[in-house]
């Protein structure tokens, strides 16, 4: 019988490939360990990032001698910015990365002004908005809500 614990344990090592300072698990990407699987949802259908998720997760899972355990893909329910751990928005915010919230301002990452502005709805990538602060005019990428 497989250690639900142990296997959680690595998986949680495996660190997003797009912000490398939170993991899979922080992100709430990995839905759950059951039944001789792990199963990922990724943070939306077209992500760019899940081939590389799921390859980190199967590499992490082989190193530690899980190579029959199945890593699945499962779309619905579909990923949502609630699944983010709260220790992973505070890593997100000292990233640099506004955690999504669903007040119309972002909160500046850099100088925690309120005062700040959507410049585009795609930032670096297709799950982040850009946005500017007024206060300290530095750029910053917000994560969207959904």
């Amino acid at each position: 019988m497989t250690d639900e614990a142990a296997i959680w344990s690595v998986l949680k090592t495996v660190p997003d490939p797009e912000i490398p300072v939170v993991s899979v698990v922080d992100l709430g990407i990995v839905r759950g360990v059951e039944a001789g699987r792990v199963l990922i949802t990724p943070t939306y259908s077209g992500c760019p990032a899940t081939e590389v998720i799921e390859r980190s997760i199967r590499e992490a899972l082989d190193a530690a001698g899980y190579r029959a355990i199945a890593v699945e893909t499962v779309l619905a329910p579909p990923w949502t910015t609630d699944w983010i751990s709260d220790s992973a928005r505070e890593k997100l915010e000292a990233y640099g990365i506004a955690p999504p919230e669903l007040a119309a301002a972002a909160t500046c990452p850099r100088c925690g002004s309120t005062d700040t502005e959507q410049v585009s709805r795609f930032g670096s990538t297709p799950c982040k908005a850009q946005w500017r602060c007024r206060s300290c005019l530095e750029p910053f990428d917000r994560f969207k809500c959904h």
